[in-house]
């Protein structure tokens, strides 16, 4: 039988199959059909309100969200590098326009300085649905990728998070570049540049850009930032489609609008936009100009964020238990939940839990079928593929 209950306690346990607005047909020939039809749609919508209003997410104190299923699969070197081509590093990967194919930005075969002291390898890499890699460019003009987007058009966005001083190579006499956002055409043809080169903490500077996003308006996000020292930058800037500044929000700290490493960013069906707010171990939900609509804490310590459009939030924590033992209570992985509610349903752990590192998946993206692609730092590196049993 049909009751307000059962479907609350239906959508509050299984948030990813919630989908009330969608795929219903818009005429039953059969009047209790049509009714029943009705009452489930409404109580959906009454489900999902009794779920935010029932859940405290934003409790910092929160118990561990650990235990819960795993239906996936990982898959080990389904990215195929060309032949003399290593893995190295890499936090940057999402999925292309035609919803199977791979954007990746690696750090040119290691970490930290590897691009620049190997300014002819290409770190930005589009891989096929087979795992081929079809694509490459950007030799030379990024240090340190980090964060890495696909606009609606297709266009590929790289944030470079470093610089090319200090990188193990001489700059004397060598023009300085990094600290930059590029936005790149699916051909590699460079189209623009937010901040300019070398970084700073200056007017028309950026200083380790960790992420970008393009909303649908064409308005550009970047969070900034890669520092837990005191008075840090620490902030989300947001750009006119022509590369404007309009508006920037936040600073260093632990309280409401305030961030320790804005490190990802991703957008809702509603428009609002998640921030992976990673050293303070949560994630801040916000308006598109900057009002702060809520604060979770059950996706864990968050390096990467993606939600696909069904709002379904994949969160990836790369740090727990090793580069931030405090957090340790909560083990690294994949948490999979919805945008909507917050509910967390399926969490995939780290295949290496003794890990000391920024282990397993750094950043996250999906593709249309619901496969997952996990960038991983290291020890290991390079791209896990996750697939739905």
């Amino acid at each position: 039988m049909l009751t307000v209950r059962s479907v609350i306690r239906r959508e509050c346990l299984s948030p990813m199959s919630n989908n009330n607005t969608r795929n219903i047909k818009p005429f039953y020939r059969n009047p209790i059909k049509s009714v029943a039809l009705t009452l489930t749609t409404a109580f959906g919508v009454m489900a999902m309100a009794a779920c935010a209003q029932t859940a405290d997410y934003s409790n910092p104190d929160m118990a561990p969200v650990n235990d819960l299923p795993n239906p996936y699969t990982t898959v080990e070197g389904y990215l195929k590098m060309p032949a003399g081509r290593a893995w190295g590093s890499t936090s940057a990967v999402h999925i292309d326009i035609d919803g199977s194919s791979v954007w990746v930005a690696e750090r040119c075969g290691a970490n930290v300085g590897a691009c620049v002291a190997n300014a002819d390898v290409d770190p930005i890499m589009k891989f096929d649905s087979q795992g081929n890699m079809i694509t490459s460019f950007g030799a030379g003009m990024i240090t340190w990728p980090h964060g890495i987007e696909v606009d609606h058009e297709g266009n590929v966005w790289v944030t470079d998070a470093r610089d090319n001083r200090g990188a193990g190579t001489s700059t004397e006499g060598v023009e300085v570049y990094g600290h930059q956002v590029h936005k790149f055409s699916p051909t590699g043809h460079h189209l623009m540049t937010l901040g300019m080169p070398g970084g700073a903490r200056e007017p028309g500077y950026l200083f380790q850009p960790n992420d970008v996003l393009v909303a649908p308006d064409g308005h550009i996000f970047v969070a900034e930032g890669h520092s837990n020292a005191e008075g840090s930058t620490a902030r989300v800037i947001k750009f006119s489609p022509s590369g404007d500044m309009v508006m920037t929000w936040g600073s260093y700290g632990t309280g409401p609008d305030e961030f320790m490493q804005p490190h990802a960013l991703a957008l809702d069906s509603q428009g609002r936009l998640f921030i992976a707010d990673r050293s303070n171990d949560r994630i801040q939900i916000y308006t598109q100009d900057g009002e702060l609509l809520d604060t979770w804490y059950q996706f864990s310590r968050n390096s990467g964020l993606f939600i696909d459009e069904n709002d379904v939030l994949y969160a990836a924590d790369s740090e727990s238990g090793s580069v931030n033992p405090a957090h340790g209570d909560w083990l690294r992985g994949i948490r999979i939940g919805s945008a909507r509610t917050g509910e967390v349903q399926y969490f995939i752990p780290d295949p290496q839990p003794d890990c000391r590192g920024t282990c397993t998946a750094e950043g996250v993206t999906v593709d249309r079928n619901g496969v997952i692609y996990g960038a991983e730092v290291g020890p290991v590196g390079g791209i896990k593929r996750y697939v739905r049993q």
